[in-house]
């Protein structure tokens, strides 16, 4: 599979359909990204590249195109060029198949070619069982995956018809198996039950509940930069800002949303970001699609911040804390450029963490996270 092949994958955008012929402003983010009108654009310098995922069969839903994917695209189009140290490519729509087997296939191709080529992906989907495609993508590099999921569910319904529903059983269990670490934020307790929370802790997985995550959200910060995949399902968004969300009014604010993407953005080991299960015709005037759109938009802002990060190689950028915590001594760094944490953990890998982290190990106890990092060696 070369990159070239990738186009026998893809449908190409219309860039006047998009803009209702009037164009973009030199300011607008659709004058700044280089998009695929019919043949393949230079992507190897893009630091973010777009594309589209119609597949929604998975959800319950009837085909209808590449509509909710170009809805977004447009609205991300119309939004103000800020990041200039930021180059964006748009490859267009994915093809669908005959089957949801055969979409899956496509975005696995897809998504495959990218990641070998290392470009962070943003893939603005159709149902959100389209994460199986994303994480098999990695076969091609391979590696052990970290994911991240956000989403009002934990979508392991067993009993449940639709792939969106149970998708998470062959993410954990499917064979050949290559996820190493799976996070969950943002659940929603009256949608769960309650042994599925014990499943999930026996496999040392991480679960954290929607209230705990807008008390601090900051928290979140290093189980996201600790992931290769991020899926974003926008029933974790409120009904009120995310109109298409017809599962539960409660979730996220738009700007807690965003805030989560920015840390996807910032994170240099994040390198597919899906956001998923937003259906065109269910949106109210277009709100769901500009949000998604904004969010995107802080994926961008998130890799300009990221890029002032200097490597943990580069002592000099780097303040460096020795702690002693239950008889264990380890260390601590703290940017000095984005103030973000790292600690040592026991095999003396650095682990991303958090301030909280740090001053749990001060008062001489042990960091959950580093527990945890522990407990799945």
């Amino acid at each position: 599979m070369s990159l070239n092949s990738i186009l026998d994958y893809l449908e190409p955008i219309n860039l006047d359909l998009l803009s209702k012929d009037e164009g973009y402003r030199d300011t607008q983010l659709g004058k700044h990204i280089k998009a695929n009108e019919g043949s393949l654009p230079d992507i190897s310098k893009a630091d973010m590249v777009l594309i589209g995922a119609g597949e929604c069969r998975g959800g319950g839903y009837a085909l209808n195109g590449h509509e909710a994917a170009n809805a977004v695209r447009a609205a991300l189009y119309s939004l103000y060029y800020w990041h200039t140290q930021v180059s964006i490519v748009d490859l267009g729509n994915v093809k669908l198949g005959q089957s949801i087997q055969d979409s899956y296939a496509a975005l696995r191709t897809v998504i495959s070619e990218l990641l070998l080529q290392n470009k962070k992906v943003v893939i603005m989907g159709g149902s959100h069982d389209l994460s199986l495609a994303q994480y098999h993508a990695y076969t091609s590099i391979p590696t052990l995956v970290n994911a991240v999921v956000v989403d009002a569910k934990i979508d392991l319904d067993l009993e449940a018809r639709l792939p969106a529903d149970h998708f998470l059983e062959e993410l954990f269990t499917g064979l050949p198996n290559h996820l190493n670490h799976y996070a969950h934020i943002g659940f929603q307790s009256y949608f769960m039950h309650p042994h599925m929370l014990e499943t999930i802790d026996k496999l040392r997985f991480d679960c954290y509940r929607l209230g705990k995550v807008r008390e601090d959200i900051e928290e979140m910060e290093p189980a996201i930069r600790d992931s290769h995949m991020m899926s974003f399902d926008i029933s974790a968004i409120q009904n009120a800002q995310a109109p298409a969300n017809l599962i539960t009014p409660n979730g996220f604010n738009g700007e807690e949303a965003c805030i989560l993407m920015q840390y996807a953005g910032m994170s240099w080991k994040t390198s597919t970001i899906g956001l998923f299960g937003y259906q065109a015709e269910l949106d109210n005037n277009g709100l769901t699609a500009i949000q998604m759109a904004q969010m995107i938009w802080y994926v961008i802002d998130g890799i300009q911040k990221g890029k002032k990060e200097a490597p943990l190689s580069d002592a000099e950028r780097f303040k460096e804390f020795h702690i002693a915590f239950s008889d264990i001594e380890t260390n601590f760094l703290q940017s000095k450029t984005t103030g973000r944490w790292w600690m040592q953990t026991h095999n003396n890998q650095w682990a991303p963490c958090s301030y909280k982290d740090y001053l749990v190990a001060s008062n001489n106890e042990i960091p959950e996270r580093w527990l945890r990092a522990l407990e799945r060696e």
